[in-house]
């Protein structure tokens, strides 16, 4: 059986980020859809008083990746937790459950 990483025998990968993206985008709002083969996360900034809200991101993964996404996600609160202590949620959500897009991927 042959390597598959023969360019790079560490395994390692070397990640690319580029001003632009590292600025990031900032959401307050994250609407999740899946199909049977993907899962697809927009992120949306939603300000007070506007009646409206553009996509400002969209992210697809494999159920797989979702899954490793949510384990993650875990990870990394438990650790800023233990750290920061607790996050608290808001009582009441800010948005009402039926806004946003719905549909399929």
């Amino acid at each position: 059986m042959q390597n598959q990483n023969q360019n790079n025998p560490d395994g390692q990968i070397n990640i690319e980020l580029d001003e632009t993206t590292a600025e990031g985008i900032y959401s307050n709002l994250a609407i999740i859809n899946h199909s049977n083969t993907e899962f697809v996360i927009d992120y949306i900034n939603i300000m007070p008083g506007v009646p409206k809200a553009k996509v400002k991101s969209r992210i697809i993964l494999t159920p797989q990746h979702a899954k490793r996404l949510v384990k993650a996600l875990a990870e990394n609160i438990s650790r800023f937790e233990n750290a920061h202590g607790e996050i608290k949620e808001a009582e009441q959500s800010p948005i009402p459950l039926n806004f946003g897009p719905t549909g399929q991927a």
